[in-house]
């Protein structure tokens, strides 16, 4: 959707009124990414820096803060002023921190602010080209053999319990190495260290396209457009089993209702730009959403029950 002059002229005029104090001056904006660089989040913030430049008047800078399973990222900007100043992008692995670390250094549904839902796009199930899998009839195969080992961004991320349930399901032995983010874990698949690798489509697509990695399944409803030939969770012998990665912006919590619907607009403006919105769409096959904040907060709120209960019931426990 091309945006008029008109529309990005009373987007700025309702910017400047969600930052009052901070309207004459430019600023600096702190996009916090809990993860090192090289995953779908860190790629989602480049992604959108130079849009949201120009939509706040800012500077904005993007901060790979690592560690804790993302908390610690998280806890940085849940102590940041509520001013719109800093800001976190994350995905779905923060839903299961309450249950996944047994000290969280926050909450995050009572210390951050959900500012927007971005999109969803599924788990994908990946090996090296190196490696035989073609299927993952071939890997539960294996496994029955000896355990085929996989990677994800971390224990407790989605990608690590939704494999550690198609184990059970599969009553095949999987062995979880974590990593600290899907760039390392992604590096380490491609060269054959790890069997197997359980990371969002939007961080794999690329490496798949540039032939390193083999697709063994995607744990969406239907196939993908640009990945026709890997085979659905359900017609894999996996009925009603699904794992879809979600990408969303947060804010300190307290921070003033103004300025968080200033930050949506600015978000939202900045995706639907052609440039974002086709390289999200196809480079990372992910289904745009855009929740807006109460929308996002009743959306966070079931994904801690539903995958807080995965982690409880295997007993999985955080670094």
């Amino acid at each position: 959707m091309k945006l008029t002059r008109r529309a990005t002229t009373a987007g700025l005029l309702i910017l400047a009124s969600g930052f009052p104090a901070l309207a004459q001056a430019r600023r600096t904006v702190t996009i916090v990414v809990p993860f090192p660089p090289g995953g779908s989040v860190d790629a989602l913030a480049r992604l959108m820096q130079e849009g949201l430049q120009e939509r706040l008047g800012a500077n904005v800078i993007i901060e790979n803060k690592p560690g804790a399973n993302g908390s610690l990222g998280a806890a940085q900007v849940a102590r940041a002023a509520p001013d719109g100043n800093t800001l976190m992008v994350t995905f779905d692995s923060h839903s299961t921190i309450p249950a996944l670390i047994e000290k969280p250094p926050l909450n995050i549904e009572t210390d951050m602010t959900p500012v927007m839902l971005v999109g969803k796009a599924p788990y994908i199930v990946a090996t090296s080209v190196k490696k035989p899998y073609q299927t993952f009839a071939d890997v539960v195969a294996a496994a029955k053999a000896k355990p085929v080992s996989y990677g994800t961004s971390g224990p407790g991320s989605s990608g690590h319990l939704a494999m550690v349930m198609l184990g059970r399901k599969a009553n095949a032995a999987l062995d979880h190495v974590p990593y600290k983010g899907a760039g390392p874990a992604i590096n380490d698949a491609i060269g054959g260290h790890v069997d197997l690798i359980c990371a969002s489509v939007a961080a794999l697509l690329p490496q798949i396209q540039a032939g390193n990695l083999r697709a063994v399944m995607q744990m969406g409803p239907t196939r993908l457009k640009d990945l026709p030939d890997a085979p659905t969770t359900a017609e894999s012998g996996f009925p009603d089993f699904l794992a879809e990665a979600w990408w969303g912006f947060f804010a300190p919590k307290d921070t003033p209702a103004p300025i968080v619907e200033a930050t949506y607009a600015a978000l939202r403006d900045v995706i639907m730009l052609p440039n974002v919105s086709k390289r999200l769409q196809e480079a990372q096959q992910m289904a745009l959403i855009m929740d807006k904040p109460d929308a996002f907060a009743k959306f966070f709120a079931k994904e801690v029950v539903d995958w807080g209960k995965v982690v409880r019931d295997n007993n999985i426990r955080g670094e």
